[in-house]
């Protein structure tokens, strides 16, 4: 009996928690401002297309495109060029697909794709964080003047220095692209520790490199057909755990960056909290992105 009492309670926390976070996304939805919608409905048809494209095609014939695809690009002489100017392209907002490029590497090339990856992953990015801070620099300053979370988050940013950025920038929120819009609108962040910062998400590459190369044998039905079914599920299982980890390694790096920057000693409750915001909505609220007006009252009263 106490057994099922104890069930139903976690049973009723869990709803509660899921009814509470259903509001708070819908409150903050309610908050963004034209733009910021906009980019939410366009996100959700993009993904909503994606699913309905495969249940009507099919994985398996959507899987050989892809593995023929990544087979024409690894015999092309210059296909590794190819891949690493794509990476330059969904570096820059407000393109996507970092993650995809990184397993189609592994589709064309195996783990030899690493390199490539991990290249365009380095260089793209830091392309991004130059040309973004270069030619938004006087908005980036009107931004600072008039945003109170990136005041908060700017000041959190100065005072913890490296270790914060290497956190924020290895966390999988906010994505890859607005991760590089976010790091080239905070001032205090120089490209430098930027740079270095990036060199943290190179386990991830590899193992999406990996799970691209187990998913590639995968793909093809030729190799497929030839495949016992013991070899298939080794496959399968490599592939699922490869990416169970990256997500877990992921979930526990975001924690730990929201743990650092509301706990951050010498810095008033309220900074850490609007900093918090700020890398919450970085997608929504980033200078370089679209235009967002707020009080500084609230900054201001923090700061005294």
């Amino acid at each position: 009996m106490a057994v099922n009492d104890e069930g139903r309670r976690r049973l009723v926390i869990t709803f509660a928690q899921a009814k509470q976070l259903g509001w708070s996304a819908w409150h903050r939805y309610k908050k963004l401002n034209a733009y910021s919608k906009l980019f939410v409905w366009g996100t959700f048809l993009l993904y909503a297309s994606l699913a309905t494209t495969v249940i009507l095609i099919g994985p398996d014939r959507i899987g050989q495109a892809l593995y023929n695809t990544a087979q024409k690009i690894s015999h092309y002489p210059l296909g590794w060029l190819l891949l690493l100017a794509l990476f330059f392209v969904v570096s820059f907002p407000p393109c996507v697909g970092h993650t995809t490029l990184i397993t189609l590497s592994g589709y064309a090339y195996g783990m030899k794709g690493f390199p490539i990856a991990a290249a365009g992953t380095l260089f793209g990015s830091a392309f991004t964080f130059v040309v973004l801070r270069l030619l938004f620099s006087r908005r980036l300053r009107k931004w600072s003047e008039s945003s109170e979370k990136w005041q908060a988050l700017e000041t959190v940013i100065a005072t913890k220095g490296m270790p914060l950025i290497v956190l924020i920038r290895a966390s999988p929120f906010p994505p890859w692209v607005y991760s590089n819009t976010l790091f080239a609108s905070i001032q205090s962040v120089a490209f430098w520790q930027f740079f270095l910062a990036t060199f943290i998400v190179f386990p991830k590459v590899a193992i999406f490199v990996f799970v691209g190369s187990r998913l590639a044998s995968l793909s093809d039905g030729e190799q497929r057909s030839h495949m016992d079914t013991t070899t298939k599920i080794l496959n399968v299982s490599i592939s699922v755990g490869g990416v169970l980890v990256a997500a877990l390694a992921s979930w526990i790096i975001y924690r730990s960056m929201r743990k650092e920057i509301l706990h951050l000693q010498g810095v008033p409750p309220e900074i850490d909290e609007l900093a918090a915001e700020a890398i919450e909505e970085a997608e929504e609220g980033a200078p370089l992105l679209g235009p967002r007006h707020e009080s500084r009252d609230r900054y201001d009263r923090s700061s005294t």
